[in-house]
């Protein structure tokens, strides 16, 4: 018995069954869409944390915003008050 949704091979479409297949490529432009897509892939324990997008990227903004407080800041002022007061 057939699943729903299921077709075995002498089922196709007419516009299919005159369509001539032989000459397609598997994974042609694979390479090319891995290089530029921007999906990441969570490990299970991360999904459990963070389940949506949404919550991923509110968590790397502030992990972000975090780190550029620190990375400007300097220990003194550049300019000091001598140079202030001329």
């Amino acid at each position: 018995m057939k699943k729903a949704g299921q077709r075995s091979s002498d089922d196709l479409r007419a516009e299919y069954r005159l369509s001539d297949f032989t000459s397609l490529v598997r994974g042609k432009y694979y390479h090319r869409y891995m290089e530029r897509s921007n999906v990441v892939v969570l490990e299970p324990d991360v999904h459990r944390r963070f389940r949506n997008s949404s919550a991923v990227n509110k968590a790397l903004r502030s992990l972000m915003g975090a780190e550029g407080t620190r990375r400007g800041q300097t220990k003194r002022p550049a300019r000091t008050r001598r140079d202030r007061r001329t």
